[in-house]
């Protein structure tokens, strides 16, 4: 089959399209032919190596796993002895960080626990742009962010892919959603439901006096004291994305500015989980939420689709089409 691989760390030059192995599906997986694949900012970090902490995991000098791409959609094409819950034929939609990643080819095996059924509605380039960003918006808001109708929840960083779903899921769950974002994003921000739009090329949401019970930081850049002084005073204030000094300031600083207090600072990291894709799913079909795919590139130019991510500038999701 053809995949794209890479076997060192660095820029989207060391990524080679080539023949490999097609996957056989062991005891518990299900092999797919992807259909599509999104490109996320973690595909981009892995690829480049970074934080050099994840290499202990990842492999220190080299990755131990030569295929990048978590966020499928595909068809079942065989299932391995003991899978039960898809069969051959079935649409599914998946998560592969927790089993391995190996998006970014024409075949995978997954373990079929990752795995949930495609809403009919949505096409497989929409699917696959679905699964880490729609689930980490849902975790950050509803876990960690305990998300209430009625609430003043505000969202920067609202035109990326956690951002556009945090907007309409946030809508969804009955709060007051403020997004924030870059002049051309003003209207894509609005068509996503907002009630309120903050441009920060012309304003300064953490000085303007306004209060949140829970902001989303799913990217651009302020010190954690700034978020601070733009919350409620039993706000909640949660990362789900951005710079590694944007994600590790509330680990480090989040313990000491909450004591005290009522405030809480914390960064998410959001777990692969069927049932809350599956539950994301249902909202899909039913139109309560909608997919923002900013480019699509064929799976031959997934280096120009990661150096486009790598740019930080996209619009929802970049999505590569496999068949």
């Amino acid at each position: 089959m053809k995949a794209v691989v890479y076997t060192q760390y660095g820029s989207p030059d060391v990524l080679q399209f080539t023949e490999v192995a097609k996957p056989v599906p062991q005891a518990n997986q299900v092999l797919v032919k992807i259909q599509a694949v999104s490109v996320n900012t973690a595909d981009w970090y892995l690829l480049n190596g970074k934080p050099f902490l994840a290499r202990l995991s990842q492999g220190l000098f080299k990755p131990k796993e030569p295929i990048l791409g978590v966020d499928i959609a595909g068809v079942v094409e065989a299932v391995g002895t003991g899978v039960t819950r898809v069969k051959p034929g079935d649409a599914v939609f998946a998560d592969l960080s927790d089993c391995g990643r190996g998006g970014f080819a024409e075949y995978v095996a997954a373990d079929e626990t990752a795995l949930a059924l495609k809403p009919p509605r949505l096409s497989f380039e929409e699917a696959a742009a679905v699964p880490m960003a729609a689930v980490t918006a849902l975790q950050g808001l509803r876990d960690l962010g305990k998300i209430q109708a009625g609430q003043k929840v505000l969202i920067n960083g609202a035109s990326g892919g956690v951002g556009t779903f945090a907007v309409q899921l946030a809508k969804a769950f009955g709060a007051e959603v403020t997004a924030v974002c870059s002049t051309r994003n003003v209207d894509l921000a609005r068509s996503l439901g907002a009630d309120h739009i903050i441009d920060y090329t012309q304003s300064d949401f953490t000085t303007t006096g306004q209060r949140y019970d829970l902001i989303i930081a799913a990217n651009g850049y302020h010190p954690i004291r700034h978020y601070q002084r733009a919350l409620s005073p039993t706000g909640r204030h949660i990362v789900t994305g951005g710079s590694m000094a944007q994600i590790f300031q509330p680990m480090l600083m989040g313990p000491f500015l909450s004591m005290g207090g009522r405030q809480t600072f914390s960064s998410l990291v959001a777990k692969p989980n069927a049932h809350d894709l599956a539950f994301v799913g249902e909202w899909l079909e039913a139109g309560k939420i909608k997919v923002v795919v900013d480019r699509c590139y064929p799976l031959n130019e997934t280096a120009q689709a990661l150096r486009y991510v790598g740019e930080g500038h996209a619009r929802g999701k970049v999505v590569i089409r496999v068949a």
